[in-house]
């Protein structure tokens, strides 16, 4: 398989096992309404045939025949919901048979659910009076509880005064009563799950499939999905942690290395086609010795002879009236040196500087006596021996 298959089967197959992991790991529920009719029904309440992970722990909803939604409460039995307010987290309950009142007196209480509400900050006190009490200081009727010939009176059980009760009236219940609307109906409010800054955000809370996680879901356009713990602790869950380190952390890591494998393989092919023939060239070839030439010595270029040129110029060869070195046509009175074995000339200091660096003719490379021809393992046997310590 070439490196580039490799490489697009690599990411098909990272992709492949990825995508549908992310996209399986929460449930995206739809809002519903109890026959069309208002209150929105979504994330954390759930109607009770809907799937568990629709919705969270005790926010249970139903419908009746009247297309009326009902919230159960665990030890205050059925209440029918008004309203739900995601951004702020609350929900308004009133009565099925409008009258609040009757249900605080039969022990309403929030124990064993996920909401809570606001008291009034005193006890109130209930009197059954005769129909003929019309009209009593700091005191409310309370029609829904009166009956033919008596009526119920509502009154602070801290209210003092001389003509208080009236002689017609009697105390039957003291309760501590939730702060109530002029229409009988109750506000409560839940703190987990938190989704306020998830609906502030314009988003839906989901529920994660393997746990209790609440997670944020942003459907922006052109984008797939944002994902943050809403956990009431702030902060990410240790399993949300896990799963950012291994969903990102591992595709990384093997994206890296499937893109440095696949530049390996590039680098390979590219020098095999541009250089073809290196390896027999090093296996076939073996390296020549070359051989160097010392320059001479002092003394050895001074015993060269010398000639002093008269005015004629004259010299042994009629070719020999220009220095081979620097290419300039000889003159009277010059020293010429000439190399013995060839009988060259050259100017004098010409052909010393050439000597000192090259035991050659510079003509026909000829080797003087004097001069020495080394191979370089000559020179580094020699230069080990001089630099070794004498014993």
């Amino acid at each position: 398989m070439s490196s580039s298959k490799y490489f697009f089967f690599f990411f098909s197959t990272l992709f492949f096992f990825s995508f549908p992991r992310i996209s399986s790991r929460v449930t995206v529920c739809e809002t519903l309404y109890c026959g069309g009719s208002w209150p929105p029904v979504r994330f954390p309440f759930r109607f009770k045939d809907q799937p568990e992970s629709c919705g969270y722990a005790g926010f249970d909803l139903s419908c009746t025949n009247q297309n009326q939604t009902i919230l159960t409460l665990p030890h205050s039995g059925d209440f029918v919901v008004q309203d739900i307010d995601y951004l702020e987290q609350t929900i308004d309950i009133t009565d099925p048979d409008d009258c609040f009142f009757r249900r605080t007196l039969q022990n309403f209480t929030l124990r064993g659910s996920p909401f809570h509400t606001q008291f009034f900050g005193w006890n109130f006190t209930f009197f059954n009076c005769s129909s003929n009490v019309t009209n009593m200081s700091r005191s409310w009727p309370i029609s829904c509880l009166g009956g033919h010939g008596f009526s119920v009176w509502m009154t602070p059980s801290d209210y003092r005064e001389d003509s208080w009760p009236p002689p017609s009236c009697r105390a039957t219940h003291t309760a501590l009563l939730p702060e109530m609307s002029p229409s009988q109906s109750v506000q409560l409010s839940w703190s987990e799950p938190s989704c306020v800054e998830c609906v502030a955000r314009g988003g839906d809370c989901v529920r994660s499939d393997s746990s209790r996680d609440v997670e944020c879901l942003i459907n922006a356009p052109g984008s797939i999905g944002l994902f943050y713990s809403s956990k009431k602790n702030g902060g990410l869950p240790r399993s949300a942690k896990y799963g950012i380190i291994i969903g990102v952390g591992i595709p990384g890591l093997l994206c890296l290395i499937g893109l440095s494998c696949y530049l390996c393989g590039r680098i390979r092919v590219y020098r095999r086609r541009h250089n073809p023939n290196t390896q027999l060239t090093s296996i076939n070839i073996s390296p020549q010795r070359s051989v160097l030439a010392m320059g001479l010595d002092g003394p050895t270029i001074e015993s060269y002879p010398k000639t002093l040129l008269g005015e004629s110029r004259r010299l042994p060869k009629p070719s020999d009236n220009t220095c081979p070195i620097c290419l300039s046509e000889y003159q009277p009175k010059e020293e010429l040196r000439t190399i013995p074995e060839c009988n060259h000339y050259f100017h004098v200091n010409c052909i010393d500087e050439w000597l000192k660096l090259n035991g050659t003719c510079p003509l026909c490379r000829n080797s003087p006596d004097g001069s020495a021809l080394v191979t370089p393992s000559s020179l580094s046997s020699s230069s080990s021996t001089s630099l070794s310590p004498s014993l």
